[in-house]
């Protein structure tokens, strides 16, 4: 799907990546999330995902390189990771299908799911045992949901946080979970046939917006309660993806 963006939808694509960035710059995650339940409100969830791919790649990449143990993560996380490439790239095809009011659905879903889950699921410790089981298959089902929707986050954020790693790590396998989302998501839609050229470069122009977000969302960090943030950050997604699952319904 080829992009070409108005003036007053490229202003509405920089605020959206800035607030983006804000949110993952005070949460450590949620640029994807947020551009996709903000701008797939406005356009077909495909032409979101073709936008959100270089902003999420830098900014993901960024996270994941500056944490201190990448390789003894990758190491552990692989199967997860490998099961995510697998599950995006099956996924995609209905995400590159052309059926916006089917994937609109879909991304609501995801969006209420990812905001209530988290709202109202205490955290939970992972028995270590179940892990080489339960890896692969949160990655299997986190792939399908990210080709589904283009959005990355569930089941793969409980489930790292449920492995008891500490707070380094676990923003470091955050972004590493994100990053190999996102290049699988590229390749899934550039396998369909769904990337164009128009796309790569209006997802391009979202970096710099993306980049200032998350410079801004750390200064906020230090100044607002990350709690009540995160809770009226998943409040405004559970209303949006309530919004979103309902189209074609009413």
């Amino acid at each position: 799907m080829d992009l070409s963006l108005s003036l007053p939808l490229l202003a509405i694509v920089g605020a959206t990546f800035f607030l983006a960035g804000i949110v993952k710059g005070v949460t450590g995650m949620g640029l994807p999330t947020v551009a996709m339940g903000i701008l797939g409100a406005l356009l077909s969830p495909l032409a979101a995902a073709g936008l959100l791919l270089a902003p999420s790649l830098v900014t993901n990449l960024w996270q994941l390189l500056a944490g201190p143990r990448l390789g003894t993560l990758a190491r552990r996380l692989w199967p997860m990771m490998a099961a995510i490439t697998l599950g995006t790239l099956a996924g995609s095809a209905l995400l590159a299908g052309g059926e916006p009011a089917l994937t609109t659905r879909a991304l609501g879903i995801a969006l209420v799911l990812y905001a209530a889950v988290t709202l109202i699921v205490r955290p939970f410790r992972l028995p270590e045992a179940w892990e080489p089981v339960a890896s692969p298959v949160v990655g299997l089902t986190t792939g399908i949901v990210t080709g589904a929707t283009g959005v990355f986050v569930m089941p793969a954020v409980p489930y790292l946080q449920s492995l008891g790693l500490g707070r380094d790590d676990l923003v470091q396998a955050l972004g590493l979970s994100f990053t190999v989302s996102t290049l699988a998501l590229a390749l899934g839609l550039a396998w369909h046939g769904s990337l164009a050229g128009g796309n790569w470069s209006a997802s391009l122009l979202a970096i710099m917006p993306a980049l200032l977000g998350m410079a801004a969302g750390q200064r906020i960090r230090a100044r607002v309660s990350l709690i009540a943030f995160r809770r009226a950050f998943l409040l405004g997604l559970l209303l949006l993806g309530l919004d979103m699952a309902s189209r074609g319904l009413r």
